[in-house]
């Protein structure tokens, strides 16, 4: 799997069988926030989402961010992997931004 990070866009992307999964992030003073997690369909249950989650996390670490989820699927996440210390961010609402099979299409 190649994940590729286009810092301009904020986001970390994979192309697998012409479907492109992906994880947009923002940047705060001191954290890296993942907002949106989506994997078509056509590509899920790969294990698509924990590798760019954590990619996206491994780069935060790296540039001294703390770790924080908007997107449900990073909040799981970051519980399921405490060495991050990552927490929900104050826009984080339950069930928000799930992995969305079909909206991320190439």
């Amino acid at each position: 799997m190649h994940i590729q990070h286009n810092k301009d866009l904020h986001r970390f992307t994979v192309e697998i069988n012409g479907h492109t999964a992906l994880v947009d992030y923002q940047l705060y003073d001191d954290a890296l926030d993942i907002r949106k997690t989506l994997v078509p369909k056509e590509i899920s249950g790969r294990g698509i989402a924990a590798a760019l989650v954590k990619a996206a996390y491994d780069y935060a670490v790296e540039q001294k961010l703390k770790c924080l989820g908007t997107c449900s699927y990073a909040v799981v996440w970051l519980e399921r992997h405490p060495e991050y210390n990552g927490q929900k961010s104050t826009d984080y609402v339950e069930g928000s931004c799930a992995i969305t099979p079909h909206t991320a299409k190439k």
